[in-house]
């Protein structure tokens, strides 16, 4: 359903891209609307309610409808805006990052209660996690990989934006090459390839395949971790995994074949098991 790029008042501009948004079928229509025309108001959510019969100028009514009809294409709202709010912080994301999810801060929530000096973020993507653990914990040394460049590039950038870059150190690859940390938190793909067909097209068509999924079992990435973390290369004190539905007992096993003792396993809003923690046996 098209949004006719007619100025018309706030109110029906809003209505309009609703309604498209539904047809569509677009989980959150007047949400998104509503962030789309904030976005190109420069207004809040709260200020657009109140300017519901104000006019749009013609200039605005393009942008808004070019936004709109980017959300039509299923492109995800962070995208669009280009900014991902993240616990205490907001994140720049574009294509080359995981957008950040509530799921998350449950690894951060981790480190809050165990309080380590020292923290190895791996797979940072945006940086969420690293970032919102140093910026929470300002004692805490925080070092976080990733293995493709250009998600660091946008981990970096977050952490400059943020004045964080002093705090955090970004370094390509999976794992450093030696050191020792007493917390490892790691938000690992772990779709399996089946899942990954049947995502919503938000994710299937605009997030990186790489951050989503593995391979075909979403386990691939656990196992490569936790079997490099087996060897004793680096000393790790405790481990928080944020894991998929239903696997958290094969990555318990695999962490407790690593040497771990596995202490908690903490679920999310939906119930879902959703992050391993452990402690170095």
């Amino acid at each position: 359903m098209p949004l006719a790029v007619s100025p018309g008042s706030v109110a029906e501009a809003l209505t309009a891209a609703t309604d498209a948004f539904s047809a569509a079928g677009i989980d959150s229509p007047r949400l998104d609307a509503e962030l789309l025309l904030a976005e190109v108001t420069a207004r809040s959510r709260a200020q657009l309610a109140a300017a519901a019969d104000e006019p749009l100028h013609p200039a605005t009514a393009r942008a808004f409808a070019e936004l709109v009809r980017r959300r039509l294409r299923r492109e995800p709202i962070a995208y669009i805006l280009g900014r991902r709010a993240f616990r205490h912080i907001e994140l720049a994301v574009d294509p080359r990052v995981l957008i950040p999810r509530p799921e998350s801060e449950l690894l951060v929530e981790l480190a809050l209660e165990l309080t380590p000096k020292t923290v190895l973020d791996v797979g940072t993507g945006s940086g969420a996690i690293a970032l919102a653990v140093a910026e929470e914990l300002p004692d805490a040394t925080v070092v976080a990989t990733d293995i493709y460049p250009e998600t660091l590039d946008v981990a970096r950038a977050n952490a400059k934006r943020l004045g964080l870059a002093h705090r955090v150190r970004f370094e390509p690859g999976s794992l450093p090459m030696e050191g020792s940390f007493d917390l490892l938190l790691a938000n690992l793909p772990y779709v399996t390839a089946t899942e990954w067909l049947a995502l919503p097209p938000e994710l299937r068509d605009f997030e990186p395949r790489g951050a989503l999924t593995p391979g075909p079992t979403g386990l691939e990435a656990f196992e490569a971790l936790l079997g490099e973390l087996s060897v004793g290369r680096l000393r790790i004190g405790a481990i928080g995994l944020e894991v998929g539905q239903g696997q958290w007992k094969v990555v318990a096993e695999l962490a407790r074949r690593a040497g771990f003792d596995v202490f908690e396993v903490r679920r999310d809003l939906a119930g879902i098991e959703r992050v391993v923690a452990g402690r170095r046996a």
